[in-house]
């Protein structure tokens, strides 16, 4: 019993210790939130969450050396972010690059696939932008931290329903109809369609097989829009 009261007490006191201390480095290394942290700060968080939880967690482990360890650590993201700055090569090395995944209101395929990013990702991140239809976009970029940044479409832009004077607001929400070549019968279902109209509507396109459409929607006008799988486009250069 005295023991466990002793280990108590240790893991009590580099408590109060190591979290003053973690804040310290924390404000040291500088402003960053989550989701703007590059992939380098972010293993430094994963490691210093580690060297701390087993600290505190196991009183057997020398508290001194966790200490030291948690400032050399902060002390060398700093070194690195300044290096970085001075050294534009550097911060390329240590940063994912920004990827197109958008262009035209058209998915990437290709270059979806290679970060692994699912039409579901896409379009949630996309309806966090207040944007439901893709066919408004004229670019989004996936960035190197894995936000989203969008550029819309010119005629997309929003303006006040006073300078349109409009007494109703438009919809301008479209509804996902197939998904990497799988049809969505609730959709159809929803707009009171079937799959004949869409077979219909895709040959109107010169489009035959379900299988060549990466994706299709729906607006509440019935107007479809779609995005084949193997359609080439010229994509502009973007640097991070």
């Amino acid at each position: 019993m005295p023991e466990l009261i002793h280990d108590n007490l240790i893991v009590l006191s580099r408590i109060i210790t190591i979290i003053p201390l973690m804040l310290i480095v924390t404000l040291f290394m500088g402003k960053r939130t989550i989701g703007e942290m590059p992939v380098f700060d972010f293993l430094i968080v994963v490691i210093l969450g580690a060297l701390v939880g087993a600290d505190i967690a196991d009183p057997n482990i020398e508290h001194l050396p966790t200490a030291f360890a948690v400032i050399a650590i902060g002390l060398f993201q700093k070194a690195i972010v300044k290096w970085k700055i001075a050294n534009r090569k550097i911060g390329k090395l240590l940063t994912l690059d920004p990827t197109i995944v958008i262009q035209d209101g058209t998915f990437l395929y290709d270059n979806m696939r290679k970060i692994e990013y699912s039409i579901d990702n896409i379009l949630f991140m996309l309806r966090q932008k207040d944007i439901f239809d893709i066919s408004d976009v004229e670019t989004a970029v996936i960035e190197p931290n894995g936000t989203l940044s969008v550029l819309k479409k010119t005629v997309k832009l929003p303006v006040t329903r006073e300078d349109l004077k409009l007494r109703e607001p438009i919809s301008s929400i479209a509804y996902p109809v197939i998904s990497d070549g799988v049809i969505h019968y609730d959709t159809l279902a929803y707009f009171q369609l079937d799959e004949e109209w869409l077979r219909t509507q895709l040959a109107e396109q010169n489009i035959i097989g379900i299988n060549n459409v990466f994706f299709a929607s729906i607006s509440q006008q019935q107007k479809l829009h779609i995005n084949l799988k193997d359609r080439k486009m010229t994509i502009p250069p973007i640097k991070h």
